[in-house]
């Protein structure tokens, strides 16, 4: 095991080196095509972006410098979920083959409307319904944390978070259904932002669950997270004005806390200890709610029922061509009568009144993102049993947000030497801006500054 040091893409920084004149548009491009170009990269992308870098590297050449937009004409992936003029949406399949769109679904107007540069599509799980980021029709991206063994990314945003650690995106548009932007980025050494699913339109993306769906991105830092939203959420965030010191935390330990490797809880209680010295409260808390889910989401939940909607004419046509991994998942949703959905509608409505109130006078909750290193892709490839374990090791603690109708954000909380390690601060709806203030504040403290 050799964790390699990656490039952390500083939206923020390198803008503003351009938009003074220190460097020209020109040069970021040049490195972001670069590392496009690199073996490690080959399975991030399924739409290819050295081209559309290459192009833009010349328009770069022949014009003057951005017009201050939030983007500055640098690169953003598209994960291969969202529909792009002129491009076709697979969702990391073989089964969907039609047209191009026609138009840019709304998120990625925002994103070209904010001076972003549409590089590439990135590969993804196959219709994003796992949190593990193996592929069988595209190949499966690896993780760019460890030189030596090739791992996973995560997923099912997996190409996403490989072209921000690489540096060939400095914006990586993805999905969350249950943790879909923070796993790969937890196991990337990234930033996840999931927000309040109402804040960011879902439409002319393919749903997973139109319940749960959040469209949202994956950067290098808070700071850049907190860009990515006002621009998808045309929206500023708003600072409270409040340090990290008494800030109230609840440390949940139901599930939590439970099966987490020795890596993971031990850069994560170095954590809590650097969050305590620095005048956080952190308090212990049981949120018994959480253990209520299994048994809420027995009958395969929201995205089984949802999904199986959506795919219904897809499988009469050709159930062979899908991942049987991911058909099998879709195809609970069969099983569901509509009175089973209609009970899931109201058990979610009474728990996440249940966790609100438990959740009420603390500033967020505090666990870790996934409680497992990333494992290596190989002895999951075969062995479903090992697979469906990890998935549910990975997806266990971020959909808890989702399910809650809440926000979240994964960061680093691993030491430089170290495989990543994320850290999840979390909160019921429309608690964004407070978790990313305070998400920024805890990314300076365990950073030293």
């Amino acid at each position: 095991m050799k964790p390699t040091p990656h490039p952390k893409a500083d939206l923020h920084q390198v803008r503003q080196s351009i938009e003074s004149g220190q460097i020209h548009l020109a040069e970021p491009l040049e490195r972001a095509l670069q590392a496009c170009e690199q073996s490690a990269c080959r399975h991030a992308y399924v739409l290819g972006a050295q081209a559309q870098l290459r192009q833009a590297i010349d328009d770069a050449g022949r014009q003057g410098p951005p017009d201050g937009s939030p983007l500055a004409g640098l690169p953003v992936s598209v994960k291969d979920l969202f529909d792009v003029a002129g491009q076709p949406t697979r969702a990391g399949s073989v089964v969907l083959q039609g047209p191009a769109a026609t138009q840019d679904c709304p998120a990625v107007a925002r994103v070209r409307a904010a001076g972003g540069l549409i590089a590439g599509r990135t590969n993804m799980t196959e219709f994003a319904f796992s949190g593990v980021g193996i592929n069988p029709h595209h190949g499966t991206p690896i993780n760019p944390a460890d030189s030596r063994t090739p791992r996973i990314p995560g997923g099912s945003s997996s190409g996403a978070a490989v072209s921000v650690a690489l540096g060939a995106a400095w914006l990586a548009l993805g999905s969350d259904t249950g943790g879909s932007l923070r796993i790969p980025a937890a196991l990337c050494g990234l930033v996840g932002f999931k927000s309040t699913a109402r804040l960011v339109p879902t439409e002319g993306a393919i749903p997973l669950s139109t319940t749960l769906d959040t469209v949202g991105a994956i950067t290098g830092s808070v700071r850049d997270a907190v860009l990515a939203h006002e621009v998808l959420a045309q929206r500023r965030v708003q600072s409270s004005g409040k340090t990290l010191a008494g800030a109230r935390l609840a440390l949940a330990r139901t599930w939590m806390l439970d099966d987490m490797e020795g890596p993971v809880a031990a850069a994560f209680e170095r954590s809590l200890r650097t969050l305590s010295a620095a005048g956080a409260q952190i308090e212990d808390i049981a949120l018994e709610p959480i253990a209520e889910l299994a048994q809420i989401n027995a009958g395969g939940g929201f995205s089984a029922a949802e999904s199986y909607a959506w795919h219904r004419p897809w499988l009469a046509q050709g159930a062979e061509q899908y991942d049987p991994r991911v058909a099998k998942r879709i195809l609970r949703g069969a099983q569901m009568s509509a009175a089973d959905y209609l009970d899931l509608l109201s058990a979610r409505k009474r728990w996440i009144a249940s966790m609100e109130r438990q959740l009420q006078g603390y500033d967020a909750v505090i666990s870790p993102t996934v409680p497992i290193l990333a494992p290596p892709i190989a002895p999951l490839e075969h062995d479903d049993e090992a697979f469906f374990r990890v998935n549910a090791l990975l997806l266990r603690n971020t959909s808890v947000a989702n399910m809650l109708d809440g926000c979240a954000i994964s960061l680093p909380c691993h030491a430089p030497d170290q495989l990543p390690v994320g850290l999840m601060l979390w909160h019921g709806a429309l608690h964004d801006d407070r978790v990313l203030e305070l998400a920024g504040q805890i990314e300076a403290a365990l950073a030293g500054r």
